[in-house]
């Protein structure tokens, strides 16, 4: 036999020798020494795990299909989602505590069409280029908005001036070492005020597969599983900055989807294949926020009262539990 080959067998019309385990039971990655070595074997058994869970998944569908309708139901997964801690402050759209709060709470003039919505964005102080980026972008998803750059005014002085000019709403985008942070949401004239941490942002040029420049047609708004009390006042601080009536001819939707208390924004533009087939495509731009507080009142981080703050070390002792 060859160098390298298996055992033969004895009389040699025997079926071939099996092939030999390429990891034992008892293989621990970590025992190998050299860096270069164990990082290949690792890759090697991540795709041994892989294939054996492709084809485990293959046997089971053909078992489904062998048996038909007497096929047993399929296991729900658990994930964190639906292992999640009941939250006392679940909203229950038929509370009429809930419907007294809307009716009277500070974005009631915008849900009863008093107001329309006008929005200033503005940055912290000497942005730089991929913070101007970004802000021009996000104006083009928000309708009447209008992008203001600082040169060390206070955001104490910029507040008045908002509500002199009937600004509805003031976002300013904080960075750090160049790139876009934090996000400071305030309502006008009266607050509340958000502060959110930023992150995961791509600009247009940065998505693949994006679609063309979007359209001044006022969007569609999508805001997905604010919950909670908490996260009810965040969705309609987001709604509050958007025109009631959206073009539907537009075919633009801003989504805001809460998952595990972080906010994953994106816009899309509907696209109509067929009469029963609908593709999306990504316009841009896209960023995730984390919820640092929520302040009541208009901004002032020295005397402000603060509704509810993230305490890292007290809020987060389960994954399963969320507050938005």
């Amino acid at each position: 036999a060859g160098e390298g080959s298996g055992p033969a067998p004895r009389d040699g019309t025997g079926p071939p020798a099996p092939e030999r385990v390429l990891f034992p039971p008892t293989f621990s990655v970590s025992e190998i020494k050299n860096k270069q070595r164990r990082h290949f074997m690792f890759l090697r058994w991540k795709q041994q795990q892989r294939k054996e869970k492709l084809a485990l998944k293959k046997k089971r569908k053909k078992e489904r299909e062998a048996l038909g309708d007497k096929a047993p139901p399929k296991a729900v997964p658990k994930t964190i989602e639906n292992q999640r801690v009941y939250d006392e402050t679940t909203v229950d759209p038929n509370d009429e505590e809930v419907a007294f709060d809307e009716a009277t709470d500070e974005f009631a003039p915008y849900f009863n069409r008093q107001t329309v919505p006008k929005i200033l964005i503005t940055t912290s102080d000497r942005p730089r280029g991929r913070t101007v980026r970004f802000c021009e972008q996000l104006a083009t998803v928000i309708p009447n908005s209008h992008v203001y750059y600082r040169r060390g005014l206070a955001l104490k002085r910029i507040i008045p001036q908002c509500i002199a000019r009937d600004f509805t709403d003031l976002i300013v985008i904080n960075e750090d070492r160049k790139i876009p942070n934090g996000l400071v949401l305030s309502h006008l004239p009266d607050g509340p005020t958000a502060h959110f941490r930023m992150s995961s942002v791509r600009l247009r040029k940065e998505i693949k597969r994006k679609g063309k420049e979007p359209t001044e047609h006022v969007p569609e708004v999508i805001l997905n599983n604010f919950t909670t009390r908490l996260g009810h006042s965040i969705g309609r601080m987001f709604a509050a900055l958007f025109p009631h009536d959206p073009q539907f001819i537009g075919r633009q939707v801003a989504t805001f989807h809460n998952q595990r208390d972080y906010i994953f924004f994106r816009f899309h533009r509907y696209i109509f294949k067929s009469e029963k087939k609908v593709g999306i495509q990504e316009l841009g731009p896209r960023f995730t926020l984390k919820l640092r507080s929520l302040q009541k009142g208009t901004f002032d981080s020295k005397f402000g009262e603060y509704e509810w703050i993230h305490k890292r070390r007290e809020m987060d002792t389960s994954r399963r539990k969320f507050h938005l």
